[in-house]
C-alpha cells in the first residue's frame, strides 16, 4: 500500500453567515437567529511519486464556493417532519406548531435536511463536496472528513471513507 497522508484545510475565509432555527419537537423550536458557520476538511490520500497528495487549491476553491452559496441566506429544514412549507407567491410560508412565518424566497434556501444543526449540516455539506469531486478516485482519496462549526469549539463531523 502507498503512503497515506492527511491534509487539513481550515482557512479563515471558509465561513458563511446564515439565519436559522433549530427544531426540538412538533411544538418547540428556537426563534429565528443567526450564526457564523465555519467549515474545515481533512482529506486522507495517497502520496504520489512527487511527494504530493493532491493540489490543495482545487479543494480550497470548492470549499470557498460552497460557503458563498449559503452566505447571507435563511436556511430552512425542508425535510423536517415538524414543518409545513407552502408556496405563497414571493414567499415561503413556513409553519411550525400552527404558527406561520413568511420568508422571502430570494433570501431563503430550503435544504434537504431534517434540521439546520451542525450534525445535519456536516453530512449535507460533505455530500455537496463529494458531488463536486469527481476527482476523488483520480486523486486516490481514502477519506474525507467535513467539520462544521456554529460557534467556538463546537463542531459537527461527517466522514466519508472509500471502504464505506
Amino acid at each position: 500500500m502507498n503512503r497515506l497522508t492527511t491534509i487539513e484545510i481550515h482557512k479563515q475565509y471558509l465561513h458563511f453567515s446564515v439565519a436559522h432555527f433549530t427544531i426540538f419537537s412538533a411544538t418547540s423550536r428556537e426563534r429565528l437567529h443567526g450564526h457564523n458557520f465555519r467549515i474545515a476538511v481533512s482529506i486522507t490520500g495517497e502520496v504520489d511519486d512527487n511527494g504530493l497528495c493532491f493540489d490543495y487549491a482545487i479543494y480550497k476553491k470548492v470549499l470557498q464556493e460552497l460557503c458563498l452559496k449559503y452566505d447571507e441566506y435563511t436556511l430552512i429544514a425542508a425535510d423536517s417532519p415538524h414543518l409545513t412549507i407552502e408556496d405563497d407567491g414571493d414567499y415561503h410560508r413556513v409553519i411550525h406548531n400552527g404558527v406561520p412565518m413568511l420568508l422571502l424566497k430570494t433570501d431563503t434556501i430550503l435544504l434537504p435536511v431534517r434540521n439546520v444543526t451542525i450534525e445535519e449540516m456536516s453530512h449535507y455539506l460533505l455530500e455537496q463536496v463529494l458531488d463536486d469531486f469527481s476527482l476523488v478516485d483520480e486523486l486516490k482519496i481514502h477519506q474525507l472528513e467535513m467539520r462544521v462549526s456554529s460557534g467556538p469549539d463546537q463542531w459537527g463531523v461527517a466522514i466519508w471513507r472509500r471502504d464505506g
